[in-house]
Order: C-alpha cells, then structure tokens, then sequence
C-alpha cells in the first residue's frame, strides 16, 4: 500500500508537470475552463507508471516534495482564469526572496548558525509565524496568511516525509522563483515622478 506521504508528493509533482504542460503552444490557447481540464488530464497522465515510477514520480525523486507555497502558486497559474486568488501574492513572492536569501547561505554553512535546526518545533519559529499570518491577514495580504498557516497546519499533521517546517515553507525550486520575479519587478518598476 502507497503511503499518504507518497500520495501527497506524488500529487505536488503531478501538479508541476500539469503546470509545464500548459507552457505548450496547443495548450496555451485554451479557454480558462479547458486550460483545467487539460491540467487534470495531465496530472492524470502523470501518475500512469513508465518503468518503476510514474512520470511524476521522477520529477519528485529529481526535485522532492514541493513546499506549500509552490502548491499554491501552481494551483493558482493552472486555475487562474477560474480560481480568483486572494490579494498578496507579489507579497507571498517577495516574502519567500527575501526568506531564500537570508536562510540557505546560511543553511548551506555560511556562518555558525544554522536556521534549518529552528523547522523541528522550535517555538520561536512557531511564535513568529504566527505573528506573521495574524499580521498578513490583518493586512489582508492573503496569499501569505493561508500559504504559513496551510504549512504549518501540513506540517503539524505530518503530510510530508520531512518533519521540518521548513520544508513546508520552502523550496529551492518557488526560492528561486520568487527571487527572480522578484528581482524582475523591481527592475521594471516604472518611475514615479
């Protein structure tokens, strides 16, 4: 029997390959409801064995579980049209940046403190993000209030192998995303008189 963990991983990259399909001309000029259909479609696909592992099972052995957030803006491109997201996602973006610039230097040895160990149940980090969704919802800056209470709700249940929050919160695939759209936004910033 597949384990939950394995389904839910299964799922996310499933739900990456949907989201790289639509990137392809045919699929690109759908009309928003069939643009969901063909993801669906897709995913299904997806999950179909070749070999030992189901394409998405690749894709996830290659890159690992995808962080909460990344589900989030995946399920958000694939829907966009249909689904009308919550305010705040050039936030949740510029959020998880500046998160990807200040944590992995220093989780990769840059310096003696290593953020990574507070993602087994420190309290800190528990106290802190719930600070910050209580403070993005009151802002109303929605996308980053659900993507930190939908990680820590996913990691309190234990929906991935990784009992670290952080990589709930995380990964280098939406890091590097966010940092590059960013980086663009900020660049093409038109001036304010």
């Amino acid at each position: 029997m597949i384990a939950f963990t394995d389904v839910t991983g299964l799922a996310g990259s499933a739900l990456a390959v949907a989201a790289l399909a639509l990137q392809l001309p045919p699929l690109k000029r759908l009309a928003s409801r069939s643009r969901v259909i063909a993801a669906a479609a897709v995913m299904l696909v997806s999950l179909i064995p070749l070999g030992a592992l189901p394409l998405a099972g690749y894709l996830r052995g290659a890159i690992g579980d995808l962080s909460i957030p990344s589900l989030l803006l995946l399920a958000n491109f694939i829907a966009r049209d249909v689904w009308r997201a919550p305010a705040g996602k050039t936030s949740l973006l510029a959020l998880i940046a500046l998160a990807a610039l200040l944590f992995y230097p220093l989780a990769l040895g840059v310096g003696s403190f290593d953020p990574y160990r507070l993602g087994y149940g420190h309290d800190g980090l528990l106290a802190a993000l719930l600070l910050l969704a209580l403070a993005a919802a009151w802002l109303r800056v929605y996308w980053v209030a659900v993507a930190v209470a939908l990680a820590v709700l996913a990691w309190s249940a234990g929906w991935y192998e990784s009992p670290n929050l952080w990589d709930y919160l995380m990964d280098p695939l939406v890091a590097t995303y966010s940092v590059v759209t960013t980086l663009m936004r900020l660049v093409h910033r038109p001036a304010r008189a």
